[in-house]
């Protein structure tokens, strides 16, 4: 059965940190469903307004039919999405589920508000940090515990993608991207 993906976007997303898992899941051949969090239509702005059109409304959408969901940071967006009741609400109702739950940047403050972080390890943005229980915040990149995985900040979202592919999809499949995207050629270049 063919995977699913959900990734919640409110007005001020952070375009990298939603579009980036986005088109990387697809290209593994995972559904992937771009879900409008505003009061009214289906188009959202980016923090650097870019448009995006999404797939479906929040009132549409269904726990059932994913496999996961994903929350992007960006600001003003990580706050639209903390200060939505069905937002919440949805988090909540995934985590019940034993869906995972993914989050990046300022995100992981949403899972916060959502009551869905305690007794987990988590990392976010780093100016951040002091938001969280120093118990369980990490400095690692992404953070995977149990059926949540969360990480820092848009550069780091190649890396996130490829942790929601890992927890998604068989490990030839989460490899083979990598070669096709140059992922390896990339950390070559970077260590030189």
């Amino acid at each position: 059965m063919r995977k699913r993906a959900l990734i919640l976007l409110a007005d001020g997303f952070e375009a990298v940190e939603a579009l980036t898992p986005a088109n990387f899941l697809r290209r593994a051949a995972i559904e992937i469903s771009l879900c409008s969090c505003q009061d009214e239509g289906i188009v959202v702005a980016s923090s650097t307004n870019i448009r995006v059109e999404c797939d479906l409304r929040l009132e549409q959408a269904e726990v059932d039919s994913y496999d996961m969901l994903i929350v992007p940071g960006g600001d003003p967006g990580y706050k639209n999405l903390m200060n939505n009741a069905g937002v919440l609400e949805l988090i909540r109702d995934f985590d019940a589920a034993g869906k995972w739950l993914a989050a990046i940047c300022a995100a992981p403050l949403v899972l916060k508000e959502a009551g869905v972080l305690e007794g987990r390890r988590h990392t976010s943005y780093p100016d951040l940090r002091d938001e969280f229980d120093p118990e369980y915040y990490s400095e690692d990149l992404v953070v995977c515990d149990g059926r949540l995985l969360t990480s820092r900040g848009p550069v780091p979202a190649v890396e996130f993608s490829f942790a929601l592919l890992a927890a998604l999809m068989p490990e030839r499949v989460v490899e083979l991207l990598k070669d096709k995207t140059l992922y390896d050629l990339t950390l070559d270049w970077y260590r030189h």
